[in-house]
């Protein structure tokens, strides 16, 4: 049977070229107000996902570059 990739997590993460798991920060969405500015920042920048949760996006992206 043909694999589907799970459409929730194709929008969250990317996989990278080099085979690195990307996803966005948290924290962006509301009370921006009374965050500083180099807290924004740093927000804004993707990170790598943790090697824990690596296999389970694996899972759910399977055509993504392995």
């Amino acid at each position: 049977m043909k694999a589907k990739t799970h459409r929730g997590a194709a929008k969250r993460f990317k996989i990278t070229s080099t085979g690195k798991i990307m996803r966005w920060r948290s924290g962006k969405r509301h009370l921006l107000g009374t965050k500083k500015p180099r807290r924004m920042r740093n927000l804004l920048n993707k990170v790598e996902v943790s090697p824990a949760d690596a296999p389970n996006v694996r899972l759910a992206l399977p055509y993504g570059i392995k």
